[in-house]
């Protein structure tokens, strides 16, 4: 492992380093990027492969992401993080994105319906809502397995765009997506007993909780039901360490429930610019 980097740097240009690499860091970078910022951006990415949107952000010139190095450790005295690997990046300005991850594991076919976790998801539900309801020509009607916060969020983006919800709190072993283009509603859920429901849409939007795993080793303050507490300029109990996204709470509340990743990163951007 490299030696322990200078506290404060010891240059003039401020370096940020970013946890995460989720909607709200990819926010964040185009944020500061766009911006007259002089210093350099590092992205933590736990992600081993190379989405387009990440390799985006890692032609621009400021900006540097390792992609399958996870932060694993911050020393929140010396200014610095360290990966799972054992890289060690010196930081004027450390941002924890890391997300939220779901309670319990995939539901069988998960991955091929809808889902809300964040208040990002409503303008894709919204949108796969209208594409539905062109098709069918009529209103439709939804399966909504939940129940908390997000499951109500997702309720009230459905009834607003003429959904009819029917909703359960009874988690089902497997979902049957619908097909695209046969005009029948043939999305379902199936449950242990061998029970199912059937509608045009299933939308999950099951509980999750923030990945604040590197509040311990950096000394951050935690809401009682998961995420780095934050202020309302996004900083933690801790100088220099900031949060955005779902693995920051405000509140109480997981941050990605109440405020959308561009906006967080928006007002993120500014307050960081201005301390840098």
């Amino acid at each position: 492992m490299s030696a322990p980097a200078p506290h404060p740097s010891t240059t003039s240009a401020p370096r940020i380093v970013i946890a995460g690499a989720g909607p709200a860091a990819q926010a964040l970078v185009r944020q500061i990027s766009n911006s007259p910022f002089t210093g350099s951006i590092t992205v933590l990415s736990n992600l081993d492969d190379t989405p387009a949107e990440l390799i985006e952000l890692a032609l621009l010139p400021q900006v540097s992401v390792r992609f399958g190095q996870p932060a694993s450790h911050v020393d929140a005295e010396q200014r610095t993080v360290a990966t799972a690997d054992g890289l060690e990046f010196g930081y004027d300005h450390l941002v924890i994105a890391t997300g939220s991850a779901p309670v319990s594991a995939p539901v069988e076919g998960a991955a091929e319906c809808l889902s809300y976790a964040t208040i990002d998801d409503a303008s894709r539900i919204a949108q796969a809502v209208g594409e539905v309801t062109k098709e069918l020509g009529r209103r439709p009607l939804g399966i909504l397995v939940g129940n908390g916060a997000a499951a109500g969020q997702a309720e009230a983006v459905l009834r607003a765009r003429g959904v009819r919800p029917i909703r359960t709190t009874a988690r089902p072993t497997a979902v049957i997506p619908g097909v695209p283009g046969s005009g029948a509603p043939t999305s379902a859920v199936i449950f242990a007993d061998g029970s199912s429901m059937n509608g045009d849409l299933v939308v999950l939007a099951e509980d999750r909780v923030p990945r604040d795993d590197l509040a311990a080793s950096a000394g951050l303050r935690t809401a009682a039901s998961g995420g780095i507490v934050i202020s309302q300029d996004f900083r933690t109990s801790v100088p220099g360490i900031w949060a955005i996204g779902d693995a920051a709470a405000f509140d109480g509340v997981r941050l990605g429930l109440v405020v959308a990743s561009a906006s967080a990163a928006g007002a993120c951007a500014t307050q960081l610019l201005t301390a840098a």
